[in-house]
């Protein structure tokens, strides 16, 4: 068993005003946290990543192709793989949340 504290991962900036920090990987599957400040957005993108999240804080929106999901506080959401999708942080509270995904993701793919 690994055991990590938070305050020793590295945090990056993937997009202005999108934070995301690994807290813990195995295998098949790793746990992010991550932050959305107000007005930042995740674009548009798809992974081979099934994705699962919890949000603790914030209002995100999640626009599919043809439909926009809400998520507040304590709501959580599911994302098949190879679905497209991009979160918007419409409100004024910073989204705080956060997501597993499996296979593991160590880098968002949307970054570069």
């Amino acid at each position: 068993m690994d055991t990590v504290a938070t305050a020793d991962r590295e945090t990056i900036e993937a997009v202005e005003g999108v934070s995301v920090t690994v807290l813990a990987s195995g295998e098949a599957m790793n746990v992010q946290a991550f932050t959305i400040e107000p007005g930042a957005t995740v674009p548009s993108h798809s992974h081979h990543h099934e994705q699962a999240g919890y949000l603790f804080a914030g209002h995100a929106t999640f626009v599919l192709d043809d439909e926009e999901h809400e998520v507040g506080p304590e709501g959580s959401y599911a994302i098949p793989a190879d679905e497209a999708h991009a979160v918007e942080n419409r409100g004024d509270e910073t989204i705080h949340g956060v997501e597993c995904f499996s296979p593991p993701r160590p880098r968002p793919d949307w970054m570069d």
